[in-house]
């Protein structure tokens, strides 16, 4: 890649970032319960995903199989959708968001367990530095903690990058053939609202998941709308066009500055001011998730065993 290509996919991938990094604060000023919030932002982007495959007339030749395993990987989206508005609600975008990006480390213990993939000694240094730091963040030691409900904002916050990292690895799969990244986004999206929608309808108010709310109401539906355009549409597709082109420096770099943008929102536009506590946790999640990010790596386990 010469420079000027470089720093054009750059810029695209850097624009992504910051597109997708307002996506929890537009959540969070909308006031929707966490299930019509992922919902809503994910019907309101089906209509613009299909204009633009429309639009540029791109040849999709996956197979019916490869197409529902994309579907599915919708399906997993939405348990974390779910689960991560939730611990926004209960801790804050700043943190939740934080503690979802750790799924850096939960993707490769699951690449660990399914494929044999052995991760390195930072990652494994990594883990209890993160779980430190996830009590730090859950306020059990605080007199003070900051969010309405800390512990319960942890606990969804790592089902949340549990089942993302479900969902990028089945997401791996359906893109097998290399389709095109809008397509690919149409199908997981379209699997994703099935998802909730299921999810709607099940008994879960013990779990303090409401029902989706399909009363539209503003401005509740046009920050919604707004998060659907700039952050499910926009933001995604600058990503998934631009870190395939990307070195894997690059691409470190361009994955850590979302978490770090949102949590700079957070304080500045929401005025979430976590405690020292909360914060001395931030920094070790952070800090953890950077070390892997740019040191870890896993070894193949049939190489390994030779």
């Amino acid at each position: 890649m010469s420079t000027s290509e470089l720093k054009r996919t750059m810029s695209i991938a850097l624009v992504g970032a910051l597109a997708i990094s307002f996506a929890p604060i537009l959540y969070s000023v909308s006031g929707l319960n966490p299930l019509s919030g992922a919902f809503f932002r994910m019907i309101y982007a089906l209509p613009f995903l299909a204009l633009i495959i429309w639009f540029r007339g791109i040849d999709d030749n996956r197979t019916f199989n490869t197409r529902l395993i994309a579907i599915g990987a919708g399906i997993v989206f939405a348990i974390d959708f779910v689960s991560y508005h939730s611990s926004v609600d209960w801790i804050g975008a700043g943190i939740s968001t934080l503690i979802g990006n750790s799924q850096v480390l939960i993707v490769t213990l699951m690449s660990w367990w399914l494929f044999g993939e052995r991760p390195n000694l930072s990652i494994i240094i990594a883990l209890p530095i993160v779980m430190l730091g996830l009590l730090l963040i859950s306020g059990i030691w605080d007199d003070e903690p900051y969010g309405l409900n800390p512990v319960r904002g942890v606990i969804a916050g790592i089902s949340a990058a549990v089942f993302y990292s479900g969902f990028l690895i089945i997401y791996r799969f359906a893109n097998r053939e290399l389709a095109p990244a809008t397509s690919l986004q149409f199908d997981s999206t379209a699997g994703c609202v099935f998802g909730l929608l299921v999810i709607s309808i099940l008994p879960l108010q013990a779990l303090h998941i409401e029902p989706i709310d399909f009363q539209p109401t503003w401005p509740s539906h046009g920050w919604i709308l707004s998060l659907a355009i700039v952050g499910q549409v926009f933001g995604w597709l600058a990503i998934s066009y631009s870190l395939p082109r990307l070195p894997a420096a690059h691409t470190s770099f361009v994955l850590l500055l979302q978490p770090v943008l949102t949590i700079v929102w957070g304080v500045i536009l929401l005025s979430e001011l976590p405690s020292i506590q909360q914060f001395l946790g931030m920094c070790l999640i952070l800090g953890s998730i950077v070390g892997v990010t740019v040191y870890g790596s896993v070894e193949d386990g049939a190489e390994g065993e030779i």
